[in-house]
């Protein structure tokens, strides 16, 4: 999208063709975004030193990995990051016992105390699609568990 141009009032005649099925190339779309979020996102990107559609194509093919994996059958591998406030009752053991129920997809567990009361654990997980996703989900529901982030990708 262009910067000052109101892409929505763009006629259709005026936008380009759309490429013929299996043919390569680009294609052009707009989106609504908030001002503000435009201005960080430019910012970004200028300090980078890239531009706003590599930035974009970047932006969309990790959501895609992040969204895909989940739907496949068969292995996958990555990281699940944990935040959680240790002092929370019981909230290390649950997190131990659980662990250990996933024996099979976990292969470390890299453990960090944040402050006082959080800890950080890096879990490196590699196993089936399905067990992955149900060590996350039991995860989410630990006593304690302020956070999770989950980098994971589906392998052959």
């Amino acid at each position: 999208m262009e910067k000052g141009v109101d892409a929505e009032s763009k006629s259709k005649s005026e936008s380009e063709p759309e490429p013929e099925a299996g043919r390569k190339g680009v294609e052009r779309f707009s989106i609504s975004v908030e001002p503000e979020l435009v201005r960080e996102f430019d910012g970004v990107v200028e300090r980078l030193g890239q531009n706003r559609s590599k930035a974009i194509q970047q932006a969309m093919r990790l959501f895609l990995s992040e969204h895909y994996w989940a739907r496949a059958e068969g292995e996958c591998a990555g990281a699940v990051v944990v935040v959680y406030d240790h002092s929370v009752r019981l909230a290390e053991d649950e997190l131990t016992d659980l662990q250990h129920g996933f024996r099979d997809a976990i292969n470390s567990v890299l453990h960090i105390h944040v402050d006082d009361r959080n800890c950080l654990e890096i879990i490196a997980v590699r196993g089936r699609i399905e067990r992955v996703k149900g060590l996350i989900e039991a995860l989410e529901k630990g006593k304690g568990v302020k956070q999770i982030k989950h980098t994971i990708v589906s392998i052959k």
